[in-house]
């Protein structure tokens, strides 16, 4: 189960954007994800008519490894660690590992 998903609000804890918070926009690999307004990068395109790009300096949004980041605790306004509890059902559920509490889920 992966830990960080679709629509968590995250906290970046290593690299130049530490500190800043964001949505998850996706999931890029199994080890990598998209953040809204993190690890935004400049990237030179060069025009092509054929596919109607115009060329220029674009910005453009890069993923990053699930290790750099935190599930953000809106309760203690802090970074968290997730945990996997298994309920009585048999369904497994993500916890904030701080608090125990389960963590909803995101609107996807």
């Amino acid at each position: 189960m992966n830990k960080i998903h679709k629509g968590d609000e995250i906290v970046v804890i290593a690299g130049r954007d530490k500190g800043r918070r964001g949505k998850v926009t996706r999931r890029v690999d199994a080890d990598h994800l998209t953040i809204e307004g993190i690890n935004v990068v400049k990237k030179h395109v060069k025009p092509n008519p054929m596919k109607g790009v115009t060329g220029g300096v674009l910005e453009q949004t890069m993923p990053i490894h699930q290790s750099n980041v935190a599930i953000y605790n809106a309760a203690t306004g802090k970074a968290d660690r997730v945990g996997v509890k298994t309920l009585d059902d048999g369904a497994r559920v993500r916890i904030y590992k701080s608090s125990g509490e389960q963590i909803k889920a995101a609107a996807k």
